[in-house]
């Protein structure tokens, strides 16, 4: 080994100095950076480890539910029927001769009088029967004045023993079947006047006339299967209802049901403002079903209800004392089970299976399952299990309910407005480009 400026100088086996690599050895500059950046790191990254074990140490908030308390409330029991409208009187109107139809004189849908014109048929045939009727009936007049007068004269002759007796019988006989004719003649124009006077189709009833079923130019006649019209008295109108053995029975015997005012619950929900009565009872249960037949009638002056429609007729059969009750949503209904969510002492969440009853507006009787003073979770119900703790507050359900005016019957509802998601986005400006930084 030689030395060289102070530096020792390697040497291989052969006697040759070895070059030593400068990427093998460290710069100062490079090791004094490392150790800024491991200085940076290390806190920065001890501090990251800390707030998330903060994180996960933090306990969860309950969650926020609206509660009621189950009252007491007297709670008037009602029954409902399904029930169908008739007229008070249908009127099946039919041509009582046979010809050919050439006047309709009502407006279809229209109320119509007694003895109101509806259609006519061709009067002429009748008319030229009644003509014929007429001349017979003159014939026969003429005929009976003649043998009343040939009786006249045999009679006397008859007491002086001047004719025979059988002549004065026969004058007799003569005299008598000529009245006869004579009546038989004028109950023919009778009946050609009635024939005459069918002519002109008549309601027999003040009601609603339906459409016609006939046409002009149509023949009808007694034989026709199909009839003109109908004319129907809807004020009052009937609603048919099937009552059930047990109803029927009970009615009879409480005679509160029989009594009391009728509600008539429309296809549309709303309720006719007019109360009911009840009407009329069938002779007999219908053995096939099990029910009988029952009426009632309800007022209906401006003639808008009519025959064929289908309703509901609500009666209060009872009153139930000091009822439990509770907001409908409170009830969730799992596999025919009615569940409740109650709010303990300590705000901790029991699930309850209860006994639901009638049901009364937004509220719905409860038989078995629940205790007067009780809270019961009423909004949130789908947040809540058996166990869990909640942060419970009044149910202000009713107050968030928005009041809306009761719509007419076909009333459209409002167009809501469309969400803000759905309207068209803004067309944004178009970002200005940048210059490009120079190179230097």
């Amino acid at each position: 080994m030689s030395l060289l400026e102070g530096r020792p100088i390697a040497m291989n086996q052969k006697g040759g100095s070895v070059k030593r690599n400068p990427s093998n050895r460290t710069s100062p500059k490079r090791a004094a950076s490392f150790t800024d950046i491991c200085l940076f790191v290390i806190p920065l990254l001890a501090l990251t480890l800390a707030g998330c074990g903060k994180e996960e140490k933090a306990a969860p908030q309950p969650p926020i539910v609206e509660v009621v308390e189950v009252v007491k409330k007297d709670v008037p029991v009602y029954a409902e029927w399904v029930a169908t409208l008739d007229g008070m009187v249908n009127a099946t109107i039919r041509a009582q001769v046979q010809g050919y139809l050439i006047k309709q004189n009502y407006t279809e849908g229209q109320l119509v009088k007694k003895g109101q014109v509806l259609f006519e048929i061709d009067p002429r045939t009748f008319q030229a029967a009644l003509d014929q009727a007429k001349g017979d009936l003159d014939r026969s007049q003429a005929r009976w004045s003649q043998t009343k007068a040939n009786l006249a004269r045999v009679k006397p002759l008859a007491a002086q023993n001047a004719v025979s007796q059988k002549d004065l019988d026969d004058a007799v006989a003569s005299e008598q079947s000529a009245q006869a004719s004579t009546e038989s003649a004028q109950a023919a124009v009778e009946k050609a006047k009635l024939n005459l006077e069918f002519t002109r189709v008549t309601s027999l009833i003040d009601g609603i006339a339906g459409i016609a079923k006939a046409q002009i130019g149509n023949l009808v006649g007694p034989g026709a299967v199909e009839e003109l019209t109908t004319v129907s008295t809807v004020d009052p109108i009937k609603a048919y209802t099937a009552l059930s053995e047990q109803e029927y029975m009970r009615a009879t015997q409480t005679k509160r049901e029989a009594n009391a005012p009728l509600e008539l619950i429309l296809a549309d929900g709303s309720v006719w403002p007019q109360k009911g009565e009840f009407f009329v009872a069938d002779r007999q249960v219908d053995v096939r079903t099990g029910t009988i037949r029952v009426a009632a009638t309800f007022p209906n002056p401006q003639n808008i209800l009519r025959p064929g429609q289908f309703a509901r007729v609500r009666a209060q059969t009872a009153i139930k004392k000091g009822a439990l009750v509770i907001p409908q949503r409170a009830i969730s209904e799992v596999q025919g089970q009615y569940l409740v969510a109650i709010a303990g002492p300590e705000n901790k969440i029991a699930i309850k299976q209860v006994k639901a009853a009638e049901r009364y507006g937004e509220l719905w009787v409860i038989d078995e399952g629940l205790k007067a003073g009780e809270k019961v979770v009423a909004e949130g119900t789908q947040k809540v299990r058996d166990g869990m703790v909640v942060s419970p507050k009044p149910f202000t359900g009713e107050a968030k309910a928005e009041a809306r005016p009761a719509q007419k019957p076909g009333a459209k509802p409002e167009a809501k407005p469309e969400p803000e998601a759905a309207q068209k986005p803004e067309a944004k400006p178009e970002a200005k480009s940048q210059p490009k930084p120079e190179k230097r």
